[in-house]
């Protein structure tokens, strides 16, 4: 769930180093096929006339984060985008080691990949530096839940303070509730759940067409086969930080992206 070339440089380094990689990973498996926020802009201490040298000037504040769009024509609870543009979204459960989502996020800067990342309240609560870590790298930063409990068998009180409490801990870390809503433990949401999530301020809910299941840890070989077996044109895929296999498999999934002419891109840039 984790340097100076230049990206044609990087591009040919990638498909030398992880092209072979690839082809015998996919060779070897292929039958293995798995089931209002604060303004932007520069504030100032008051000055106290008595105390002129006690002035101090704060640094800009950060502009507050995208929040979610209206996509007209696209369905409430969304899994894939155009089928006929070259673009792609990788999609990343937010919670885990911060160590191995900086890694991953790094990989993807790397690679010239923005990602988008649906970030579970309690882990930004333990580890809020990451919020700004994601939005300061390009990414998009969207809700994953409170506590990443199962909220399809919740009832209906406590499946909004499960979808409004991450979105009010977005709000007060980035200034909006994200771009995003995805339930937790579902790939995808109930009637009810879509229902909650419009009330809080998401009009869709996010869902995918290409998990990756890297989350059974199965090993780096197979995270990549079962992506690059199923990944096209308009695909959303699921994949998380905190598991040593989705590191080791991002790079030869960036470089078969590549290799195919696809450009990762975030949800939001998918669908626009």
């Amino acid at each position: 769930m984790n340097a100076s070339d230049t990206p044609v440089h990087r591009r040919g380094a990638l498909r030398a180093g992880a092209g072979a990689a690839l082809a015998g990973v996919l060779a070897a498996g292929c039958a293995d096929h798995d089931a209002a926020g604060p303004p932007a802009g520069t504030v100032t201490d008051t000055v106290s006339p008595k105390h002129p040298a006690d002035a101090t000037t704060r640094p800009p504040s950060p502009a507050p984060a995208p929040g979610p769009h209206r996509f007209p024509g696209q369905p409430v609870q969304i899994d894939h985008g155009p089928r006929d543009r070259a673009r792609v979204a990788l999609t990343f459960h937010g919670q885990g080691d911060p160590a191995i989502a900086r890694t991953v996020l790094a990989e993807a800067e790397r690679a010239h990949a923005r990602v988008t990342v649906l970030a579970v309240g309690s882990w930004l609560d333990e580890h809020p530096e990451m919020a700004r870590r994601i939005l300061d790298g390009g990414h998009e930063l969207g809700n994953h839940t409170q506590h990443h409990v199962d909220i399809s068998t919740m009832d209906e009180a406590r499946a909004y303070a499960e979808i409004d409490g991450c979105a009010q801990r977005l709000r007060r870390l980035t200034g909006s509730i994200g771009t995003w809503f995805r339930p937790s433990r579902t790939q995808y949401a109930t009637p009810l759940v879509q229902r909650l999530a419009a009330r809080a301020g998401y009009p869709h809910v996010l869902s995918y067409d290409v998990d990756s299941l890297d989350f059974t840890s199965p090993g780096a070989a197979a995270v990549t086969r079962k992506v690059a077996g199923e990944i096209r044109n308009g695909s959303v895929v699921s994949l998380h930080f905190g598991y040593a296999d989705t590191v080791a498999a991002l790079p030869l999934l960036l470089t078969e992206i590549d290799r195919r002419r696809l450009r990762a891109v975030t949800t939001t840039e998918l669908l626009t």
